[in-house]
């Protein structure tokens, strides 16, 4: 009876963390249906149910209604829970990494509710962001209330991201992509079991309770002509360059918002909702289009089933455009992913249109590169390429589609890395203070060896710049370290070392200094390393462009503290 015992409690144990993953995911995916429905209806009540009505009566209630929904998502945002604003990823990658899982309850149901209104509401952002961040939160919570410590939920902040995500695309192979991806930042991670898991359980929650259809229904299409491929790489070129200076628009008035104090914050939102009526009305009067205003998902789906002129795809995609950028830059409560798919079918469409116009396109062929021009166009944004195809496909059930979807992958890749340093989610980060290169482990010592020297180095360094009796003591008497670098007429003039500051000053004479090694911030650690061997003084000063400037030293200890800090954080991934 003791061995069954023990050996129950064994698989017990073994079981635990599948069974806990089985929570995240649940609570995750029937979150992220709930937020999908509660736009949707919230959406339908006030846009698409009036909109069928006469003209006047619709803009006054779109107006009425983006108002209040935008001053009570400002309310809700700066009141309560401010991290809540935005799309959420960043703010997922930046609770995996730093908090290890962690993040507060606070932001789940504030994420909801506001994120409900907003988009619901009328103003031009995407649900997929925060749907994230809601399932990657709920994990971190259940596992808090499962008794699991607050430096081991990353599996549970992984798995709730992928449950999340993969309930509000439909798309389970996208969203475990996704998060190892761009969360993760390794295909290879330890949390590939529990993601896949999670996912596979978001996929199953969605169809339960909204159906097994894909985001936007295509019927089945034939195989593309070789005239449709002699476009994608223009098709895709072109939404990938809309979504690297959406991105530019965007982050850029983001941080002039976040620097400006004309306004309170809570305010901020109402700005982007005025301008997404204002521009989504004059839109509707002239086309007769609700894109403007929330997902747009309703003409995205009709542009890539029914076809739509190049014409009135310009127009709403230069409209789109503007009405997102200025949601999310005012903080909105809402993500990028929905906008840019819109983009960048908008943009295929454009060239299918004018393309048609000299090539002899087929319906597959134009489908083809409006489809092409959206995953060109997140794949920019997120530079996440393989989550780019997959979330195509998946949204739309097209094998005939994967080779366009690769070439568009190929061209946006190229394109994006040439022009942006960063993705979206990582300059968000880097706009907020946030270091990268400190936040997130590299995978291999060959890595860290690649980092710039800023990313160790010590930024407040104790430098002699008086060489009196009195100064120097009072300097050993606070400091206790080996070396010091020596500062003289605004020049570094070399370190001493403390044994000859200690001789120096009961001798009465002048402190004997020995050359100093230097490097910039930008240099690579592997090259300071090899300084420091070769000068065999264990220590190199960071100094500024000129050398006039200390900046920061790095230390023999410096570079093994941070050696065994990485291996703790890798063990901790």
């Amino acid at each position: 009876m003791h061995t069954l015992a023990e050996q129950f409690r064994h698989v017990h144990g073994k079981a635990r963390p599948l069974i806990s993953v089985c929570f995240y995911g649940l609570a995750a995916s029937l979150a992220s249906v709930g937020f999908q429905l509660s736009i949707n209806a919230i959406y339908h009540w006030f846009f698409k149910g009036p909109s069928q009505g006469a003209f006047w009566q619709f803009a006054w209630i779109s107006f009425a209604v983006i108002v209040v929904a935008s001053l009570l998502t400002g309310w809700l945002l700066y009141s309560f829970c401010p991290t809540a604003a935005g799309s959420g990823i960043p703010e997922a990658k930046l609770a995996f990494w730093k908090e290890f899982g962690y993040s507060s309850r606070r932001v789940a149901w504030v994420k909801f509710i506001a994120g409900a209104i907003c988009i619901g509401g009328g103003q031009s952002l995407g649900r997929e962001g925060p749907s994230v961040q809601l399932g990657s939160n709920l994990g971190s919570t259940l596992a808090g209330l499962l008794g699991v410590a607050k430096q081991n939920r990353r599996a549970a902040n992984a798995a709730g991201a992928a449950a999340g995500l993969a309930a509000a695309f439909n798309a389970p192979l996208a969203s475990v992509a996704f998060v190892l991806e761009e969360i993760i930042g390794d295909l290879n991670s330890r949390f590939l079991g529990g993601v896949l898991l999670a996912s596979v359980i978001g996929a199953f929650v969605v169809h339960a309770l909204i159906g097994a259809q894909p985001a936007f229904e295509l019927a089945t299409i034939a195989e593309p002509t070789w005239r449709a491929y002699l476009l994608m790489p223009l098709a895709a070129a072109l939404a990938a360059l809309v979504g690297i200076y959406f991105q530019r628009a965007a982050l850029s008035l983001r941080r002039k918002t976040r620097a400006s104090r004309f306004l309170p914050r809570w305010l901020h939102p109402l700005g982007g909702g005025l301008a997404t009526w204002a521009i989504g009305i004059a839109v509707f009067a002239w086309t007769g289009k609700l894109g403007i205003f929330s997902l747009g998902y309703d003409d995205l789906s009709a542009a890539l089933t029914e076809g739509i002129g190049w014409k009135l795809a310009l127009l709403l995609l230069v409209g789109k455009f503007l009405a997102t950028t200025l949601c999310y830059g005012l903080g909105g409560c809402g993500g990028i992913f929905s906008p840019n798919l819109f983009f960048g079918a908008m943009c295929g469409a454009c060239v299918a249109g004018v393309g048609s116009q000299f090539l002899d396109l087929t319906p597959a062929g134009k489908i083809l590169l409006a489809v092409g021009g959206m995953s060109a166009c997140l794949g920019a944004v997120v530079q996440a390429p393989v989550t780019a195809i997959l979330i195509i496909f998946e949204m739309t059930h097209q094998f005939a589609l994967i080779p366009g979807l690769m070439i568009a992958g190929l061209v946006s890749q190229a394109i994006a890395r040439k022009m942006n340093h960063a993705n979206f989610y990582e300059e968000v980060l880097l706009d907020d203070g946030h270091k990268l290169e400190q936040l997130i482990p590299p995978r291999d010592l060959r890595s860290w060896q690649n980092l710039p020297v800023s990313a160790i180095a010590h930024f407040k360094p104790v430098v002699i710049d008086d060489t009196a009796e009195a100064t120097l003591k009072e300097l050993l008497l606070h400091h206790p370290y080996r070396q010091f670098p020596v500062m003289e007429h605004g020049r570094l003039k070399g370190f001493a070392v403390r044994t000859e500051i200690e001789a120096a000053i009961f001798e009465h004479r002048p402190v004997n200094l020995e050359p100093a090694v230097t490097c910039h911030p930008g240099d690579l650690i592997r090259e300071c390393q090899k300084l420091m061997i070769e000068s065999g003084s264990g220590m190199v000063v960071v100094t500024s462009a000129h050398g006039d400037h200390v900046l920061a030293v790095l230390t023999l200890h410096d570079l093994l503290r941070a050696q065994v800090a990485m291996s703790e954080r890798e063990a901790g991934a």
